[in-house]
C-alpha cells in the first residue's frame, strides 16, 4: 500500500491554491506548516487512516522543483460532475489543461477522467468509475 506521495513546489503558495481547489472538495484536510502542504483524509475515531497522504514540500536539496517524466498522480471523485467541477476549479486555481473531462477509448466504460498539470508541471488525473452513471456507451 503507498503510505504518501510527495512532489515538490517552489511557491508553495501557488500550490496551496492548487491543490486545495480540488482537494478540500475531495474531504482531504490541509495542514500547513514551515516543511510545506500535507493533505490526508479525515480519520473517524477508532479507524485506521486512510492513505495514501498526499504532500507539497520544498526540495530537500534546494535546487528547483521539477516534474517527473511519466509521472502521474490520480485523485478519485465521487462521480463525472464532480470530475468536471474539480477540473475546471483546479484550472482556475492556476493548473494548464491536459485533457478534458470525458471518456476515453483505452479505459473501461465507466471511467471518465480530466488530465491537467499543477502550476510546477506535475501531472494530475482526477478520475471517476462510478457505475451506477452513465458509461462510455451510453
Amino acid at each position: 500500500m503507498i503510505a504518501y506521495v510527495t512532489v515538490g513546489a517552489d511557491d508553495i503558495g501557488q500550490a496551496k491554491r492548487f491543490y486545495s481547489a480540488f482537494l478540500l472538495p475531495l474531504d482531504y484536510i490541509l495542514d500547513e506548516g514551515p516543511e510545506g502542504l500535507s493533505y490526508a483524509l479525515p480519520v473517524p475515531a477508532g479507524q485506521k487512516p486512510v492513505f495514501p497522504d498526499f504532500y507539497v514540500k520544498p526540495t530537500f536539496n534546494g535546487n528547483p522543483a521539477s516534474a517527473g517524466n511519466g509521472a502521474m498522480i490520480a485523485f478519485e471523485a465521487s462521480s463525472q460532475g464532480q470530475v468536471r467541477a474539480l477540473h475546471a476549479t483546479a484550472l482556475a486555481a492556476g493548473g494548464s489543461d491536459e485533457g478534458q473531462p470525458g471518456f476515453r477509448e483505452s479505459y473501461g466504460p465507466h471511467f471518465n477522467v480530466s488530465y491537467l498539470r499543477d502550476p510546477q508541471g506535475n501531472k494530475i488525473a482526477l478520475f471517476s468509475s462510478n457505475p451506477n452513471e452513465p458509461g462510455r456507451d451510453g
